[in-house]
């Protein structure tokens, strides 16, 4: 059980203060913003995973809130497609609506770097606790949880989640963002990469023969959601971090049954007990790399003992699919600048800029660009963006290109690879590297490891001065030619 300290016990939420910052806050502000699509009348088996497959994938999408859901109270809401937009992870974490990805680099740069830490603040109740069920009144099955893809196996209420454990030899508390399918009205599954921190607290419970205490919270503002799938480091308190992105501390009240801090303005959470050998079929689901990769699997139960939900609540989703999806976009800044900085902490110089490509889920693909500065300078950027925390978990590639590419322009990365990449020594693969069962070529089911590949293409060291010269204007004509003609140019021309 979590105790709180008498420094963090309070006399509860004044009731003219809303718990801080909630969902419904956040719908607020993106619906002012123009980037809120209702839909009513969606049912849950198949027309709001369709839909909410079609957003994703447009250019300019919205994020969408489901109402009306047939078979379910009018009220009760399902949101989705909520961090595939710049605008909308900005946001969502308080940078100006126009800043560009590359601002949301350096805005992931610093704050990883200062690491501000704010911890949760315990409040004696929140409105989560509107409605409190347990024994024969608790029933997941009430919350309209969507059958997210065609293929999928079940309805899975953990996507945009946090799963809530605690380490039973400390007092640190982790949350991460691990599925959680829903199998009956006190009975769910949960699925935690072998690696992942809420794996190792799971097995300590369960190497000393003890059930494993477990809080799923699946309504909450976007920001906590983001933090549960940022590589904070192992022993730290996400919900910490989270306050230290907000500016203030998260209130938190205890669970019931588990004691585990749950957001005191949550929409819904439940929570229970994870027994050792205690598994149930999943699956499968759409993971996201694209592909049904694991299929049905036996995976660890969670035995539900209270559910906890807001007035009319709202399911919050983060789909993967084909990426870009809702489950990696927004990873693709923070693993950019997580990556960049742990180059540097490595003392690799001159990293001009690094790029975790959406296309890759935000994990597959790195690029990261530097000025040479010595004869292996980039083979040594690239092994170590492969292997770094923020980069090393389901890489696939990485390329190194020179400080005249922006890593973030395709064209230009892979006109650096086609002209400057000599495969006879430009290439490295690495065997038996970290990846995970949605990985779909891991070396097997029961070998969840795979291979990358490093790339060199910047120009080669002994011929850097000697390299045939660019095609193209100076940057002193470019300068003055976009000075002069600015007003025949296209818009958005740099």
């Amino acid at each position: 059980m979590i105790e709180a300290t008498p420094s963090q016990r309070t006399t509860g939420i004044p009731e003219n203060k809303m718990p801080n910052p909630d969902l419904r806050a956040w719908i607020a502000k993106v619906d002012a913003a123009g980037q809120l699509q209702r839909v009513s009348g969606a049912e849950p088996e198949e027309e709001i995973g369709g839909l909410v497959d079609v957003f994703q994938r447009q250019i300019g999408n919205k994020a969408v809130l489901f109402d009306d859901i047939p078979g379910f109270p009018s009220g009760y809401r399902v949101l989705a497609n909520i961090l595939t937009s710049i605008p909308r992870i900005n946001l969502t974490i308080g940078m100006p609506a126009g800043s560009k990805a590359i601002d949301l680099v350096q805005f992931w740069r610093r704050y990883m770097r200062e690491m501000k830490s704010i911890p949760p603040r315990i409040v004696a109740n929140g409105l989560v606790q509107e409605n409190v069920k347990g024994g024969n009144e608790l029933d997941l099955l009430q919350i309209p949880t969507p059958k997210w893809h065609e293929q999928d196996g079940g309805h899975f209420i953990g996507t945009g989640c946090m799963v809530v454990m605690k380490d039973p030899d400390s007092e640190w508390v982790n949350y991460g963002a691990y599925r959680v399918q829903v199998h009956g009205r006190n009975v769910a599954t949960v699925h935690c990469t072998k690696g992942k921190h809420g794996n190792i607290i799971m097995r300590r419970y369960h190497e000393r023969g003890e059930p494993c205490p477990i809080a799923v919270v699946v309504g909450m503002h976007p920001a906590l959601f983001m933090v549960s799938g940022l590589e904070v480091p192992y022993g730290k308190n996400e919900y910490d971090v989270a306050g230290g992105l907000l500016g203030e501390a998260v209130e938190v009240i205890t669970g019931p049954r588990t004691g585990l801090p749950i957001p005191a303005g949550a929409e819904i959470a439940f929570e229970g007990f994870v027994h050792p050998n205690d598994l149930m079929e999943e699956g499968p689901f759409g993971e996201w790399c694209g592909y049904y990769v694991a299929g049905k699997k036996q995976e660890t139960v969670i035995r539900v003992e209270t559910l906890m939900h807001r007035n009319d609540p709202i399911l919050l989703g983060a789909v993967p699919g084909v990426p870009p999806d809702d489950d990696s976009f927004y990873r693709g800044t923070y693993r950019s600048g997580a990556v960049w900085n742990q180059l540097e902490a490595a003392g690799i110089p001159e990293v001009n800029g690094v790029w975790a490509h959406p296309a890759g889920g935000s994990r597959l693909w790195l690029t990261v660009s530097i000025k040479q500065q010595y004869g292996g300078h980039a083979k040594q950027a690239g092994l170590v963006a492969s292997q770094c925390h923020a980069g090393a978990y389901a890489n696939r590639f990485v390329v190194v290109v020179d400080d005249d590419i922006d890593p973030a322009d395709m064209d230009k990365v892979i006109w650096a690879m086609c002209t400057r990449c000599d495969p006879r020594e430009g290439l490295e693969i690495l065997r038996g590297c970290w990846t995970g069962t949605s990985d779909p070529m891991n070396y097997g089911p029961n070998d969840t490891r795979n291979a990358r590949v490093i790339i060199d293409a910047c120009k080669p060291w002994s011929r850097r001065d000697s390299f045939p010269a660019k095609v193209g204007s100076s940057k002193e004509l470019d300068k003055r030619i976009h000075d002069k003609w600015a007003h025949i140019l296209p818009s958005g021309v740099q």
